[in-house]
């Protein structure tokens, strides 16, 4: 089984770089200078107990590999860019590829789905960060991260056990869930939702009211879909990593956070607040907070405005 891991940022190449490190066959896609420097010097995987320099194979397109029915891919990009990658990677795949959505949200499955009949989610806690070609940062203690594997929309199959078996030899504590969406759900509602107030206003949004309040306008809008957010009760799982800094320094923001850091012009936020203001839509019920976020979103992009700088009362003020 190779791993083709596709978007090899810091989700994808802290996944990729420990498989690799492991002895999985391993080759990624990346983009522009970052896979000029993997391709030049490798990938610097930097963590909380040193650094790697792990020569791994890089193409900057799937059309520069032959894609066959045994490989796996490991989306590893931002929703927004979900659908373009799917598109090249369906020009150029055999149809029976197992596809595997390492990413936030959950419209990446929907997504994949409509071109791939394997099609599996992975539910991510892994605090990375890539902010420079050639090197990806993991602030882990302990496990690298905690990674679920089930296909979607629901099941296992040989894929995923073989996929959770090399993700523990390569130092992640990661299980093989049937309904590996409602831990993706979970994710988003208790996690992701403050994505863009972290971004907006660093740790003052994240602990302000409004994300309490985007939480309980998203825990309306499941109950009305019937969806069924699966929150991890097991508590060895749950301190099985633990943040930790590399020397030193800690991690200075999420993925939203990341992308206005690299100087990106758009954010997954209608992937993450946009998805509770879609269901909200479709099943009547009001999300004027995770409306107004995703607003936000949109203007911390567009205004290029550097992550952390706007004052949190402004934001409240502005949502009401």
């Amino acid at each position: 089984m190779r791993y083709v891991v596709y978007g090899a940022g810091g989700i994808g190449g802290t996944i990729g770089g420990r498989l690799f490190h492991a002895g999985c066959d391993v080759v990624l896609i990346a983009r522009g200078l970052h896979h000029d420097a993997i391709r030049a010097h490798g990938l610097e995987l930097r963590g909380a107990m040193g650094t790697e320099v792990l020569p791994i194979p890089v193409v900057d397109h799937p059309g520069r590999l032959d894609l066959g029915p045994d490989d796996v891919v490991l989306l590893a990009m931002k929703t927004q860019h979900t659908e373009v990658a799917l598109d090249a990677l369906a020009a150029t795949a055999h149809p029976a590829i197992a596809v595997v959505c390492a990413q936030n949200g959950v419209a990446n499955e929907r997504f994949a789905l409509r071109r791939f009949a394997n099609v599996h989610g992975m539910s991510v806690a892994l605090p990375a960060a890539h902010l420079e070609p050639g090197v990806v940062e993991c602030y882990a203690g302990g496990a690298w991260g905690i990674l679920d594997v089930g296909r979607y929309p629901d099941g296992l199959d040989a894929v995923d056990e073989q996929l959770v078996a090399d993700l523990v030899t390569a130092g992640f504590a990661a299980t093989a869930d049937a309904t590996v969406m409602g831990r993706k759900y979970a994710k988003l509602l208790l996690m992701n939702l403050a994505n863009v107030l972290e971004a907006a206003s660093g740790r003052d949004g994240v602990l302000s009211e409004l994300t309490g309040r985007a939480q309980e306008e998203a825990r309306t809008v499941f109950a009305a879909a019937g969806i069924e957010p699966k929150v991890d009760d097991e508590a060895e799982r749950r301190t099985a990593m633990r943040l930790a800094p590399i020397d030193g320094q800690h991690r200075g923001g999420g993925s939203t956070w990341q992308s206005l850091a690299r100087g990106a012009t758009d954010t997954e936020v209608d992937y993450l607040n946009g998805e509770i203001v879609l269901l909200g839509r479709l099943h009547g019920v009001p999300t004027p907070v995770n409306e107004g976020l995703q607003h936000l979103g949109w203007r911390l992009a567009h205004d290029h405005i550097a992550p952390g700088t706007v004052p949190i009362a402004e934001v409240i003020a502005a949502i009401g």
